[in-house]
């Protein structure tokens, strides 16, 4: 199996140093490269084509919202962007997930769940932290979307999208509607495909913006 590339943007170096340290651990993950600021994400990505870049959210020039951005308009077939943070509930967060961004990582995560942030990203079957997206969206979301209106879902694909939202994975879905679990992943297809978005977290968000799906649930 090919490991799982990963750069790492971070302008503290003794950040990058422990993130490359708990990845480079791995067998299935493998650091390609490292930069200091969102700037440099481009060229980077350009050259090493790695398939996920842990993103620090706030950085002095380019910070990662710029960069995230940059970084998927740049580019047919972006790498996954997972957000590092020293603060969860950061609008700064929210809004590089509305950018692009696949999810986000606290920097005080244990080295496990750094590991398990960056597989589930790469897999991008499940949604990551969906309890915690569901507060971001509480605080800074409801910004008045109508895509999900004129996405004009099918009422079993407005289900699995309200599924996704609340963070199961595409076994378990299928388990919740009682089908198999390829017909999830046509369903889920198909939303992201009407939505205009590239994986599960921007469909939910997405969902949020639209008021289609509620932080209270």
């Amino acid at each position: 199996m090919t490991p799982i590339g990963v750069l790492i943007v971070d302008d503290d170096e003794l950040v990058r140093v422990g993130l490359r340290t708990i990845l480079d651990a791995q067998p299935d993950l493998r650091v390609l490269g490292e930069a200091a600021d969102g700037s440099a994400v481009p060229p980077l990505v350009a050259r090493l084509r790695p398939d996920v870049v842990l993103m620090d959210v706030r950085m002095p020039e380019i910070d990662g919202i710029q960069a995230t951005r940059r970084l998927l308009a740049a580019s047919a077939g972006p790498p996954k962007v997972l957000v590092i943070t020293t603060f969860a509930n950061d609008e700064y967060v929210y809004d590089a997930l509305r950018a692009g961004a696949s999810g986000f990582l606290l920097k005080r995560a244990r080295p496990a769940e750094v590991v398990e942030a960056v597989r589930v990203v790469a897999r991008g079957e499940s949604l990551l932290f969906p309890a915690a997206i569901r507060r971001l969206a509480g605080a800074y979301g409801g910004r008045g979307s109508d895509r999900l209106r004129a996405a004009r879902l099918t009422d079993r694909e407005a289900e699995v999208l309200r599924l996704m939202a609340t963070g199961l994975s595409n076994p378990e879905i299928a388990g919740q509607l009682v089908v198999g679990v390829e017909t999830v992943k046509t369903h889920v297809g198909n939303v992201l495909a009407k939505l205009g978005v590239r994986d599960r977290t921007q469909a939910v968000i997405a969902a949020y913006e639209s008021g289609f799906v509620t932080p209270a649930g």
